[in-house]
Order: C-alpha cells, then structure tokens, then sequence
C-alpha cells in the first residue's frame, strides 16, 4: 500500500507534506473520499510526529582525542555506539601527555605541574600518530554489516572516516593556529542546527579553544558579536575529563563563561588506570579477564584491537610499556593485574551520557546517569561538576563515595558491553537487545504529602526474553524519600508512598529498573520524578 511507504520514500517533513497534499487532491473516486481523507488525516499527523521526533532524536557530538591506549578503547566502545547518538567529528588533538612536536626541534615545558616534574623539556612526547583512528574505522567497516542487523543507526564507515580531522597537535595547550580540526568544529558551532552540540574532550581543550578563538577574531568587532556569542553558548556543552592543558583556565573559561561545561575529574576513575581503587571491590568481576576475555576475544577485527593487560600488544608511542607482558601487570603502578584485566578506558563517561537508558540524564547531569552525576557548580552556573557535592551513598562502604556515582552502573554497562560485542559476529536471533520499558502515566507527577500512587508499567523485550524488574529511591538526587515501593507482577504494577512529612517542592526520584534474562542480561530504565506540591 502506498500510504505505507511514505516514510521512507520521503524523509523530510515538507517532501512528505507536499506529497500527502498532490496525493489528495489528485483523487477523483469520491465514493472513497472520506477513506482517502481519513489516510491522508493520519498520515499527516504522522509526519508531524516524523518530524518533531527528528529535532530530539539523538544527541549531536563531536569527539576530540589525543590517542592515548585508553582513547584506544574508549572509541572501540564509542564505535559500537555509534548508533546512539549522531557523531558529527572524530578530532585528532594533543595534551599535556600526548603532543607531536613541530618537526623542527622546538623544545617545549608542559604547563601543567605534574607532566612538567615528570618530563622536563621535550620536543615530542608519547605520540601515538595519526593513523590509528583510521585503523580503528576501517576495523570497524569489517564489523559494519554485521551491526546493522542490530541497528539501522550505526553509521556507514565511510561517512565516520569522512569526520576524522587533524587538530592542534604540535604542543600540549598550542591554540595559536587554525587547523582542519579547529575549523570543522567551528563551522559546527556556527551551523544553524541549534540542537545542543556535545564536545567531548578526551584530551586537551586546545583545539576546542583553537575553534571559539577563531570565531572571537572574526567576530568580536563586529555588529554580529552579541548574537554569534549567545549562538555558541546556547549550543556547545563541553564534556571534559579533566584539564590536560590549560586552555580551558586560560581562554574558554573567561572568554566564553556561559557556554555549559560538564566536567568529570574523581568519577570516571571507575573506568581509567585506578579502577581497582575507585570500584568496590564487589564489583571488580566486571571489569578483570574472566569477564573482558570473553568481551574482546573471538569477537572481531575490531575487538582484536582493545587494548588489555597481559595481551602482548604493546601501545603504540609509549615511552615504558607497562601493559603487555604479564610480567608488568602483576607488578603495575596500578596495582596488581591478570590478563585481559581492563586498562583503561578513561574517557568513555563523556559518551556514555549521550546513551538514552531511560534514566532521563541528557540534560538533567544533576540526576545522574550511565556517564555520572555532575552537580551545578554554586561559583560558575554554567559549570556541572563531580567531587563531594556528587558523591553518592556506596552500600559496600556504607559511606559516601565520589565515586560511586559512576561505579553503581557498572554491571549494567559491562553487560551491555558483551552484548555490543556479540553484535560484531552474531545475528539478530542470536545475540540479546535490551527490553523496552515505559510508564503509563508519565514520567513527572505531582504528588501529595501521603499520597500512594500506582504506577502502571509497559515492557517489552525484542528478543523475547523474559524480564524482572524492581522500583528504588535515589536519594542522592531525592529531596524526601518513598516511603515504601511494592511491587505487583501480575497487574505490572508499581505502588509508592510519598512520606507524611514530605515538604511542598520536594522531589522524589522512583528508577524502575528492567532487566531480561538473556545472555548477557541486559538492564533498562525508566526514572519517575514525584514532585510534592
């Protein structure tokens, strides 16, 4: 039927609309006219709908790396990711570890304390190259039509190697010169897609900063000042694990204090060089051989290429390689490691955020996610932090822990992993897909002090797996707590009750959390926000 294949003959909403609108008056039958009327009503509320989801689909991104071994497996992650968000630029920069040197025997200080005690005066440092990242996406092409039977949505390896752009490199923090990498991400920021642009910093700020200083020179005395700057602002969301140079201090902060910064410096230890100190204990299974053999081994080109413990691969530019022999992994800076323990993948909390689980994270950083909880900075309003103001309670310490915020997700994302790693080799009827969840009545509720609501839940698993699913109380992010949550199977029911002594303007965050029996099991979530009125 003709109706049907609109949507895909037609991706843009006024195509469909002009389309509908010849298609109707072209009608001649009016014994069928109120049939054709009815289709073509239905049709237009549809693409109405096409066309509003198209803005909020998924989060815009652009990733800067400086190629470091944990880069490495940080972007083999992102890749098998690709699907969930819209990545738009893969920018090679440097960083106060990671810098190439001008090829001229320039001899450079790092400006930050530690790499400047620990390296001295250097013309290069730790370079790893360039052509690793075109590496990476042509392993990836190899996986290509396999992940597409999981998902329409992963990106064509061709268009993600058409991204890839040289930024500024020479030096740790150089930002005095255009580039490819700078200038892409600049027509980026003054494109005129005004939907939120996340860019995730996995090195340095300086090829970023690089960017905004261009748009500043060409800008700043001109009448188009104020509106180019209030454009940028209102679009860029910096993701930055940590400072590894000083041009965000330097410039980006006092030049353009109103874009958002998200910035990680204590939670995404959980998944960088000091995991086994930042994880609880309980939860090191996830992250050690046993469990990352299976992920990374048999699975693919591209897995073949994620870096581990004991897994004779040494990374490239590394002045001491103290990963490869098993010799050196028991006897790490690190700690203790066996083979295909995990490294280290430090920057994957910054794309980990832009992956929709349904815990409503994207632009609520204070709530929490798969990429942590980062709170509103009281000094900076446009600043979104970790440290003790994001500390969430750990149940194995029964303490307070800066960390945790980001280590309570592990088992489900290790698991989700796995699950992305069978997609490299398995079809669809033989891999796991998470299970979809919903909440009948909404996702926001005013509630009163006492009150007991019942909340109506849909699932539903693509592999038909069967699930089991549970309601808890983040009090971290809560106001008040729920006094009890029950839960009834057989009518897919959950029963909470707001506290007597619930105060108006308190917010009480239910997750409801979803998980199939698959292997692996894969966990979903929809997260409920009671507000008290």
């Amino acid at each position: 039927m003709p109706y049907i294949c609109l949507y895909e003959s037609y991706k843009k909403r006024t195509q469909l609309l002009t389309y509908l609108i010849t298609l109707f008056q072209s009608f001649q039958n009016m014994k069928f006219y109120k049939f054709y009327f009815y289709i073509f009503f239905v049709c237009l509320i549809n693409c109405t709908a096409i066309g509003q989801v198209s803005k909020t689909a998924k989060a815009r991104t652009i990733v800067t790396t400086d190629g470091e071994l944990d880069d490495v497996d940080s972007f083999i992650r992102l890749l098998l990711y690709s699907n969930e968000f819209k990545l738009e630029g893969l920018i090679i920069s440097s960083s106060q570890w990671h810098y190439k040197g001008d090829g001229k025997g320039t001899k450079f200080t790092s400006e930050m304390e530690m790499t400047k005690k620990m390296y001295g005066e250097r013309i290069e440092l730790r370079w790893p190259g360039e052509q690793w990242i075109y590496d990476l996406v042509d392993a990836y092409g190899k996986v290509y039509t396999n992940l597409v039977r999981h998902s329409a949505d992963f990106p064509k390896p061709m268009d993600l190697k058409n991204q890839i752009r040289i930024g500024n490199i020479d030096f740790e923090g150089e930002m005095t010169k255009d580039t490819e990498g700078s200038d892409f991400i600049k027509a980026k920021l003054l494109d005129e897609d005004m939907t939120p642009l996340y860019l995730q910093v996995w090195g340095g700020t300086n090829t970023i900063a690089r960017a905004l200083k261009s748009i500043e020179d060409e800008y700043k005395n001109t009448p188009q000042w104020n509106k180019i700057y209030k454009k940028v602002c209102q679009k860029a969301i910096i993701y930055a694990i940590l400072d590894q140079d000083a041009t965000y201090k330097k410039y980006i902060e006092p030049s353009w204090k109103d874009i958002k910064v998200y910035y990680n410096s204590n939670q995404f230890w959980c998944f960088a060089y000091f995991w086994k100190r930042s994880v609880p204990t309980e939860l090191h299974p996830y992250l050690e051989g046993k469990f990352m053999g299976e992920v990374i081994n048999n699975h693919g080109p591209l897995l073949k290429m994620y870096y581990s413990y004991g897994d004779g691969n040494p990374p490239k530019g590394e002045i001491d390689d103290i990963y490869s022999s098993m010799e050196k992994a028991k006897k790490n800076q690190w700690g203790s490691f066996g083979q295909y323990d995990f490294i280290s993948e430090g920057d994957s909390p910054a794309f980990l955020h832009l992956v929709d689980v349904g815990l409503n994270n994207l632009d609520n950083p204070q709530d929490g996610g798969w990429g942590g909880r980062l709170v509103q900075s009281t000094m900076t309003p446009s600043r979104w932090e970790d440290g003790k103001a994001a500390a969430d309670f750990n149940p194995f310490t029964k303490k307070k822990d800066e960390a945790f915020a980001q280590a309570r997700w592990i088992p489900a994302i290790q698991n989700d992993f796995a699950a992305r790693a069978d997609w490299c080799i398995k079809d669809f009827k033989n891999a796991n897909h998470a299970p979809k969840v919903s909440v009948k009545k909404g996702n926001f509720i005013i509630v009163k002090a006492g009150q007991e609501i019942k909340l109506k839940i849909k699932i539903s698993d693509p592999d038909g797996n069967k699930v089991k699913y549970f309601g808890w109380c983040y009090m971290d992010v809560s106001t008040s707590f729920l006094e009890t949550i029950n839960t009834d199977f057989i009518k897919n029911q959950i029963s909470v009750k707001i506290p007597n002594s619930a105060k108006v303007g308190d917010k009480l965050h239910l997750i409801i959390e979803v998980s199939d029996d698959g292997i692996p099991s894969l966990t979903r979530y929809q997260r409920v926000v009671f507000t008290v009125k």
